[in-house]
């Protein structure tokens, strides 16, 4: 099954590029151009990569909270 008719690339075709490491839709669009004229498949390209076994996903998912956003949170003070 077609999901990108603007470069003919196949659901199949998708799927391999995943299996080779591609994590996100760019990735994929890198690969094949999928997503690259109309935008119509990335959101199909997006369920076919789901969150599925990514190494970089694993390490984005694991890393610690940015400095700047523990910064931003209201400090609790003892003054009511």
């Amino acid at each position: 099954m077609y999901v990108c008719s603007c470069f003919g690339v196949t659901e199949a075709q998708v799927k391999k590029h995943a299996d080779a490491g591609a994590c996100t839709p760019r990735q994929i669009a890198s690969a094949c151009k999928a997503g690259t004229d109309c935008g119509g498949c990335v959101r199909r390209i997006q369920a076919l990569l789901g969150r599925g076994d990514c190494a970089r996903r694993e390490l984005l998912d694991q890393r610690p909270e940015p400095v700047a956003a523990s910064l931003a949170r209201p400090a609790l003070s003892d003054a009511a």
